[in-house]
């Protein structure tokens, strides 16, 4: 019966061990593969949209372009859709690094 305990006790330590490191790898892998968020000013052409920006900017993110744009209206105060040429905006890109 002891023997049964122990042997069922190093089983389960085992299996958690080798979650915990499958686990702590996959999340390792998962940061490598992130992108830097860096921001710069743009001044906007005409004819630009948000949509146009974001889908130029938002790559290297896991961000939607409905998420980007969001995001690039909150960091610029924006509260409509609507950009005007000459009007600079900030916005961030992605880089790995």
């Amino acid at each position: 019966m002891r023997k049964l305990k122990v042997i069922s006790f190093t089983l389960i330590l085992l299996i958690i061990v080798l979650t915990g490191h499958t686990m702590f790898t996959s999340m390792a892998k998962e940061e490598e593969n992130m992108a830097t968020p860096y921001y710069k000013s743009i001044q906007i052409q005409s004819g630009d949209s948000l949509w146009q920006i974001a889908d130029r900017y938002k790559e290297g993110s896991s961000m939607s372009t409905d998420a980007y744009i969001k995001t690039l209206k909150q960091m610029n105060g924006l509260k409509e859709d609507t950009i005007h040429a000459g009007q600079y905006l900030t916005v961030v890109y992605f880089q790995l690094d």
